[in-house]
């Protein structure tokens, strides 16, 4: 029995979390270490996430989020961003088939402005061939920002009704992420314990775990230890712990 059939028996499968979420960190870090561009740990990243996806399926996990292009990230060198952007799109081009053959439905996160329309007809294509799947819901944040997703649901509520009047429920109704479950858990790589713009309005009562390994190293068994560690927790919504 390998490691991690070891450590998929050991997790409960009554906790395991509906919604994972994941800042995906590291990638320019790994690849200095190695003396490589930075474009190589973008590469080294993705094998990351299709690792990361098949055990997500393995467990059963509903809904799994992953930071891949944040709002503040077009501050970067220009190379290095069309480089990003161009991985994420050639790597749906690339995997769609056998996601769909593994019974996930892709969905797109974030705002559309400033992104190509050819990308973003890819991800209303990927969509409509994945929507009718049943298995993980792999959601892409792209171009995502969490203070942005706030302020334009506000936007939304205001410009809809004559007498807006905006309340909590009104905001989950027209946030990016409205038909999705709020996170149980947030992961991020590389040492950094901060959530940099990340599901900032969902992650209200999500439970933290930060580790150092950077992201390209983050494996089916750290994943699995990271789950271990959350089934560990004792959750609390106000003053209600929840089992």
């Amino acid at each position: 029995m390998t490691t991690v059939d070891k450590l998929i028996k050991k997790v409960k499968k009554n906790s395991i979390p509906q919604h994972i979420g994941i800042v995906m960190d590291g990638n320019g870090r790994w690849a200095k270490k190695r003396g490589k561009p930075r474009i190589k740990g973008h590469q080294a990243g993705v094998k990351t996430v299709r690792s990361i996806v098949e055990i997500c399926g393995r467990l059963q996990i509903d809904y799994l989020t992953l930071y891949s292009f944040s709002t503040e990230n077009w501050r970067r060198p220009k190379k290095e961003v069309q480089f990003v952007i161009n991985l994420i799109e050639n790597s749906l081009v690339r995997e769609i088939d056998e996601l769909a053959k593994s019974n996930v439905t892709i969905h797109f996160v974030g705002s559309k402005e400033g992104l190509k329309s050819s990308f973003l007809k890819k991800f209303e294509r990927a969509y409509e061939k994945t929507k009718d799947n049943t298995g993980l819901n792999l959601i892409l944040a792209i171009n995502y920002g969490g203070k942005k997703e706030i302020v334009d649901a506000a936007n939304r509520i205001i410009s809809q009704e004559k007498n807006p009047l905006v309340t909590e429920e009104k905001i989950d109704d027209n946030l990016y992420t409205s038909k999705f479950p709020d996170p149980d858990l947030i992961i991020r790589t590389s040492g950094e314990q901060r959530l940099s713009n990340f599901l900032v309005w969902q992650s209200a009562y999500s439970e933290l775990f930060f580790t150092n390994t950077l992201w390209p190293d983050f494996n089916k068994i750290k994943f699995l230890q990271a789950l271990l560690d959350f089934q560990k927790r004792k959750r609390r919504f106000g003053d209600i712990e929840v089992k």
